[in-house]
């Protein structure tokens, strides 16, 4: 199993009249926690697309348990729990606040895709050398 942590600071434009993060600002928490995991294995979209990969998102499911508000401090917490093996990749998540109270959880999904034809393809061998020490 692979997991990382990552820090956001909720900003004003988050959140709505109630000063409750705005739900479909969730993705983005998890986005930014799914980048700093890749990052932390060596990594970085960026280079990935360089190399003629793609990863795009083909689902995404959150659970809201608490709201999050203005000037929290969030962790996202990214966990890997299988090695993939075909052309998908899982990411379960989840955001605590300062007082490690669980806000949200969720799962997301995401292809490998070969750049230039847009097919499945496998994850490339270095990102899986990177991965495999914890499994």
């Amino acid at each position: 199993m692979y997991q990382s942590s990552t820090q956001v600071r909720v900003r004003y434009a988050e959140t709505d009249q109630m000063n409750v993060v705005y739900h479909g600002n969730y993705a983005q928490f998890f986005e930014v926690g799914r980048a700093e995991s890749i990052r932390k294995l060596g990594f970085t979209y960026k280079e990935l697309e360089q190399i003629g990969l793609m990863m795009p998102v083909v689902e995404l499911h959150i659970r809201y348990l608490r709201p999050a508000h203005y000037d929290d401090l969030l962790t996202v917490t990214t966990t890997i729990r299988e090695l993939p093996l075909t052309h998908k990749i899982e990411f379960h998540q989840e955001v605590h606040n300062e007082a490690k109270q669980l806000l949200a959880i969720g799962k997301v999904v995401l292809y490998f895709l070969d750049a230039n034809t847009k097919q499945k393809t496998t994850m490339p061998l270095a990102l899986k050398e990177r991965l495999e020490k914890f499994f």
